[in-house]
């Protein structure tokens, strides 16, 4: 099930938590908006999940976001699936990344970061920024966003395991080069046969997303 919730902070920041049910996935609409986990859920883990770019229609509703917190449910993990607030150059929309990790924290024993392409950027960003979660992966995540927000460079600063996810016929973004610096880091890249969006392969990278953060936030003894 799910429930709106608002973000606090000083921007409009609105999310969707897709809570996993008993049968381990998430069902149904359920706009309880208390920003507390619905209706006794077990888990003490989730993901929070960043969408793209907001002036090029990204938010919260993407395919692939939505394919990552089904199958996220199916393994017993909820998922924080947030828009940004208004437009701030990537800026305030890092700000919005590291106010829902918090959000988040407050709540679960366990956080890790998702987030596809623009979205990707910024949750390796706020990774490397001090956000307090378990492990970060990117599907297709732009390298850079402005000179202060560069992925490629600010990559030696994330404390966490990285998984980067990318199409090798991916012509938006130069996901490329960031999968480049995650080996260089003896970190986790998947390469798959697909463009930029996926297109027919939204449950394969779901899986390889979700096979990645899973382990990660398990309690440390049955890891």
């Amino acid at each position: 099930m799910s429930e709106t919730v608002l973000i606090p902070g000083g921007r409009d920041v609105r999310a969707t938590l897709d809570v996993a049910g008993s049968d381990g996935e998430n069902a149904g609409d359920d706009a309880g908006g208390d920003g507390e986990p619905v209706d006794g859920t077990a888990s003490e883990a989730v993901v929070v999940a960043c969408p793209p770019h907001p002036q090029h229609g990204g938010h919260r509703g993407d395919g692939r976001l939505v394919a990552v917190s089904d199958a996220l449910g199916r393994r017993g993990v909820d998922c924080l699936r947030f828009d940004y607030g208004a437009w701030d150059e990537g800026h305030g929309e890092l700000a919005d990344a590291h106010r829902a990790v918090e959000w988040a924290a407050d709540r679960y024993e366990r956080v890790a970061l998702f987030g596809f392409s623009f979205g990707g950027a910024m949750a390796l960003l706020a990774a490397a920024g001090g956000a307090d979660v378990r492990a970060v992966s990117a599907l297709a995540p732009a390298h850079r966003l402005a000179e202060d927000l560069d992925v490629v460079a600010a990559f030696p600063d994330v404390p966490v395991p990285v998984q980067v996810v990318y199409g090798t016929r991916d012509d938006v973004a130069a996901a490329h080069l960031v999968a480049e610096r995650a080996r260089e880091f003896e970190q986790a890249v998947v390469e798959l046969e697909a463009d930029h969006f996926f297109v027919g392969q939204e449950e394969k990278a779901a899986t390889a997303v979700v096979d990645f953060l899973v382990p990660w936030l398990q309690p440390p003894a049955s890891r």
